[in-house]
């Protein structure tokens, strides 16, 4: 499967083997292929979309996760509490290692949320990344061939030269 930075590459590459204009720093490109390219990148970039969904649906099963067991150790923590109520030493004992239990759990069910977090931040900026990178090839594609039709209409075509297809 062909992804974006490829896609990317291969409209770069287009561009950079473009034939040059003489004196200029415009270039004679196909507009057919630049178009095609185009539409093989809006095509790609759902599929990025979808995933970026992926990964935030992940990250929401990973919290799910990480609150059904802190809620395991919750209930783990209760159970022991209650068998200790015998005695008065016991249960203080007792309530002091839940406490800890709980605190433990909460702790780990935050690490993990901020682990997950930066997971999925990292995720998202990589996809920003490409997004980025991709409406900057558009409008450098689209500066250059606006230059070209400006270039254009001042020059004229030059009469060695077949006229630039339409």
């Amino acid at each position: 499967m062909v992804d974006v930075h490829a896609k990317l590459d291969e409209l770069t590459a287009l561009i950079d083997n473009a034939r040059a204009m003489p004196m200029s720093a415009s270039c004679v490109v196909n507009r057919g292929e630049v178009l095609a390219h185009l539409d093989e990148l809006r095509q790609l970039l759902p599929t990025e979309f979808d995933e970026a969904r992926r990964v935030l649906d992940d990250k929401g099963a990973v919290i799910a996760e990480g609150h059904a067991e802190a809620q395991v150790l919750l209930e783990a923590a209760k159970a022991e509490r209650a068998r200790l109520v015998s005695r008065t030493e016991i249960m203080r004992e007792a309530t002091k290692e839940a406490e800890q239990v709980r605190a433990a759990a909460e702790a780990d069910a935050d690490r993990m949320r901020r682990e997950i977090d930066d997971y999925v931040d990292g995720k998202l900026a990589n996809f920003e990344v490409v997004l980025h990178k991709t409406l900057q090839a558009v409008d450098k594609g689209r500066a250059k061939i606006s230059g070209r039709h400006e270039l254009d209409s001042l020059a004229g075509p030059h009469p060695d030269e077949p006229p630039l297809p339409e």
